[in-house]
């Protein structure tokens, strides 16, 4: 009877080796993980393939383009059926994705696209539509009257773009709203609150402030209280920390993106690809509007 119970034993640990690596490898390369909404990501798209049986190599950039195209690089070395990619930048990112084409490795980008290169699908909020209703949101706030200033993300990405792009369309529609500075603070709490400071300095009778995402807009928030002015801010991503801002009231409003579900959608993506089934080209992630 030892003998059969070992010999189950044995057997039963080889098949769970066996099954572990049998697993289909994915590969994620985030931009960076020094920013709560990616770090969401992340563990959605860890939770997902937890839940289907893949195993997720997950590769941070930490910003910087080299070691974006140099994490592919790795994570393609290490077999992986479908490459999950957040870009640093969208220009940038393309020799990264023309490099998991010529390895026949489909690509899935999430939440900021490529400029360049083959792309399987692209996930990601309807950023234009957001940057839209924060301005919509800026404008009741101000009574269709006022200055506003705009912290801007990495110049060169698409929600960068996107969420400026909706932001002003729906500004100049009001001739009343003057948008009085547009500055970069590349997606960055410090940088924002840096900005912001410059901005209060040349424009002191700003009195909104649509930072492109919650760490800049968290940033801009405490050069406004250093300063004493009663400013609004909104900001966008939906992030816990940008959330509990706009409950205690410092904060106007956040467009909140759905950054678990993003991460979830693109192993959902890569896992259609491996089964040799179709996927849309883009599939956009519902927004909202969270106010106090």
């Amino acid at each position: 009877m030892r003998k059969l119970l070992t010999f189950a034993a044995t057997a039963a640990l080889m098949a769970g080796v066996t099954t572990a690596h049998a697993a289909d490898k994915l590969g994620l390369v985030v931009s960076t993980l020094n920013n709560p909404f990616f770090v969401s990501l992340k563990d959605g798209a860890q939770a997902e393939a937890k839940k289907l049986g893949y195993d997720l190599v997950v590769l941070d950039s930490q910003n910087d383009p080299a070691k974006e195209l140099s994490n592919v690089e790795d994570v393609l070395g290490k077999n992986i059926k479908v490459l999950l990619i957040n870009p640093t930048d969208s220009d940038a990112v393309k020799a990264a994705v023309r490099t998991a084409n010529h390895a026949d490795v489909p690509v899935v980008t999430l939440d900021r696209s490529a400029n360049g290169g083959k792309v399987a699908t692209h996930i990601a909020s309807d950023n234009v539509a957001g940057g839209k209703m924060a301005g919509d949101e800026i404008i009741k706030l101000l009574g269709g009257k006022g200055k506003v200033a705009e912290l801007q993300g990495v110049p060169g990405t698409s929600a960068a773009r996107d969420r400026g792009k909706g932001f002003h369309d729906a500004v100049a529609a009001d001739k009343n709203i003057d948008v009085v500075a547009s500055q970069p603070a590349d997606f960055d709490r410090t940088k924002g609150l840096n900005v912001m400071e410059n901005i209060l300095q040349a424009h002191p009778d700003v009195q909104a402030v649509f930072a492109q995402n919650d760490e800049m807009a968290l940033g801009a928030l405490k050069a406004i209280q250093g300063s004493g002015h009663k400013i609004y801010v909104v900001g966008f991503d939906g992030t816990d920390d940008g959330v509990a801002a706009v409950k205690a009231g410092t904060m106007a409003a956040t467009i909140a993106q759905q950054a678990n579900k993003i991460g979830a959608l693109g192993v959902d993506a890569a896992a259609k690809i491996i089964k040799g089934q179709s996927v849309p080209k883009y599939t956009p992630v519902p927004l909202k509007m969270i106010t106090k």
